[in-house]
């Protein structure tokens, strides 16, 4: 199976969170995948978490209740461990539908405001750090 060609830097959509040209960092010095939720509340009814921020135009405020979530922790590059919510979702890379994990994360200081990690990309991509946005401008053309 040949690996297809992904960039440093990517717009991504996530059809069942209705997120559409979002802007995502490829990361092979992470390993799991995070997305930017502005507020995280778990209730009875499941883990409620709202796609909003300023600087990301795209993350408009909608708000998703999750029913089936999990948790695991997350070490950061300074070696911070972080205790997180993780669901189970789906990403259009290249026009095919793959199934992803994301961790649930307060991403507002960050400029991209979703890493696709090495669990991800493992067996499917080859990262080239000179290139950005493949999938996107095949989607456009």
């Amino acid at each position: 199976m040949t690996k297809q060609i992904v960039g440093r830097v990517d717009k991504i959509d996530f059809p069942k969170l209705e997120l559409f040209n979002i802007d995502a960092k490829i990361d092979t010095g992470a390993y799991t995948s995070a997305i930017h939720c502005s507020q995280i509340i778990e209730e009875e009814t499941g883990l409620k978490c709202t796609f909003y921020s300023k600087g990301h135009p795209n993350f408009s405020g909608k708000e998703v209740v999750f029913k089936q979530y999990s948790r695991t922790d997350v070490k950061s590059s300074n070696g911070y461990k972080e205790n997180r919510f993780k669901i189970k979702s789906e990403v259009i890379f290249f026009g095919k539908t793959y199934k992803i994990n994301l961790t649930l994360s307060t991403r507002d200081d960050m400029k991209f405001p979703v890493l696709i990690g090495r669990q991800f990309l493992n067996k499917k991509f080859l990262v080239d750090v000179d290139e950005q946005n493949i999938s996107f401008n095949k989607k456009q053309a």
